[in-house]
């Protein structure tokens, strides 16, 4: 690891043994794949407390720590509000993606580990955010790009998400993770390769550098930079030993 993640697990650790000695619960800012990574990856021994993770809805990439000290039961809330935007007047919006969203967001002075993941929606989209900042955003973020807009809170109980995808089929020689993902992504191997290389890929938000990995029916990728993609498994194999196997790419 290098030092920027050495940090992130001592304080990962430093917020476990907060829960354990004060019994009290503790929450992490939210966490990237990779962040999430560096958490599961470290021995359990060093958690004094157990730990869950929410990110606001259930395939969410960005999610927080939740530290839990001994006890059966707790009653507790993620400290992480729902803000959806929507532009005032939505005939003379512009086309905003995610990246405009999360732009506008942070030139706030908001860092990003206050901030989780963006859903776009048909009417303009939701962002989860820590509950510190919630107010703030509310009151200071009226447009992105040219385009007027409103920011409101709802209810996290009241987000009810289901993504668009794309279903692609392909042949593959093997089910491995750089032949599956040149289905999903019209790329040359050597460039897959390094996204993989380069520590971008997770499947299962587990980091995986090794382009041989193989895939299981059900499992969900991510790389960094491009997107998601579920593995839906082999539909076939062909004379010729290879397998028609079938995706789905969020869009």
């Amino acid at each position: 690891m290098n030092k920027e993640e050495q940090l992130l697990e001592k304080r990962l650790i430093e917020l476990s043994n907060l829960a354990f000695s004060r019994d009290i619960v503790t929450f992490s800012d939210f966490l990237n794949l990779n962040e999430l990574n560096i958490l599961h990856r470290t021995s359990k021994d060093q958690f004094k407390a157990r730990f869950e993770t929410y990110g606001g809805y259930e395939l969410a990439e960005r999610q927080m720590v939740a530290f839990l000290p001994d006890a059966l039961y707790y009653d507790y809330g993620y400290p992480m509000q729902a803000l959806k935007i929507c532009p005032v007047n939505k005939r003379f919006a512009e086309d905003l993606t995610h990246r405009d969203y999360l732009g506008a967001i942070m030139n706030l002075g908001t860092s990003r580990t206050k901030i989780g993941d963006i859903i776009q929606t048909d009417d303009g989209a939701i962002v989860f955010v820590k509950e510190e900042i919630s107010d703030y955003i509310m009151k200071n973020l009226t447009r992105i790009r040219h385009t007027t807009i409103t920011v409101e809170r709802r209810e996290l109980s009241d987000i009810s998400y289901e993504p668009h995808f794309e279903e692609l089929k392909g042949t593959v020689p093997s089910v491995r993770l750089d032949t599956v993902l040149s289905v999903a992504y019209p790329l040359s191997r050597s460039k897959l390769t390094t996204y993989i290389e380069a520590a971008k890929v997770f499947v299962n938000g587990k980091l995986i550098t090794n382009n041989g990995y193989h895939l299981n029916e059900g499992d969900l990728i991510s790389v960094r930079g491009l997107g998601r993609i579920a593995y839906a498994g082999i539909l076939s194999e062909t004379k010729k030993g290879r397998y028609m196997i079938s995706l789905r790419k969020y869009i």
